[in-house]
């Protein structure tokens, strides 16, 4: 039987708790077709068994193995190893937009209490006979997309709003526009959650640079199919000059 080929890698892990930490090498004999996670989980196991990663699916949907990998929030489970550079340490740390934990586990429960305040869905009447609904395929296919989402917070990781200027109090990130769209956007919906987009979710501070599309590992199209509408509907309610003067004569 052949032996699978083997790669010496060295991988240069963050160790450290919110107070302290650096960065520490280990080297690791990976196998062929290994990814991040699988080396981590190596590494784990015969040399630093205290070393703290969150994952559980290891198949790309269950979002818990969020990182940065050679600087670009990934999922360790999802990042081969043999498409990374081979002649430079491979470089795994913590998500930066959230609070660590230790080593690479950051405490990710401000996005749970984030989705408590998004307004739920809320239905229209039934309009047929038989106490169901009517819609158009156009429009069930334009939120199936939203539905994707595994919730693995790499886009808010990766927002410069939250990771750079720690606007976690006054924005709620990509992912819960995505969310926030995909209530919106549902052809059954008859919620308004223009006014907190506006002002408590902070909308106006995304300038769609798209790197949250760029790190989405389902492919969502965030900026342009998520953000992007919900911005122009907030600025047809609350900027278009016509409509704000129709406000000011008649009230909302």
């Amino acid at each position: 039987m052949t032996a699978h080929p083997t790669r010496r890698v060295t991988l240069r892990i963050w160790r450290g708790d919110r107070n302290d930490g650096r960065f520490v090498d280990y080297v690791a004999d990976v196998d062929e077709g290994m990814v991040v996670l699988d080396a981590v989980h190596l590494v784990q196991a015969t040399q630093a068994p205290d070393l703290a990663v969150r994952w559980n699916c290891k198949a790309g949907k269950c979002g818990s193995c969020s990182a940065e990998v050679n600087g670009m929030p990934r999922l360790m489970c999802m990042t081969r190893i043999d498409q990374l550079p081979a002649d430079e340490p491979i470089t795994v740390e913590p998500m930066a937009a959230f609070p660590l934990v230790r080593d690479l586990v950051t405490d990710v429960r401000w996005n749970y209490e984030v989705k408590k305040k998004i307004r739920p869905f809320r239905p229209r009447k039934p309009d047929a006979a038989d106490g169901t609904w009517r819609m158009d395929q156009e429009d069930v296919d334009r939120v199936q997309e939203f539905r994707k989402c595994i919730e693995c917070f790499l886009c808010q990781n990766v927002c410069h709003v939250l990771r750079d200027h720690d606007k976690h109090a006054e924005f709620i990130g990509p992912r819960f526009f995505v969310y926030a769209a995909a209530l919106e956007m549902h052809p059954l919906d008859t919620e308004d959650r223009l006014a907190d987009l506006r002002h408590r979710d902070g909308i106006g501070y995304c300038n769609i640079t798209k790197c949250c599309t760029v790190v989405c590992p389902e492919h969502i199209t965030i900026t342009d199919n998520a953000i992007i509408p919900l911005k122009e509907r907030v600025a047809d309610r609350f900027y278009d000059p016509i409509r704000r003067a129709l406000r000011v004569l008649f009230g909302d």
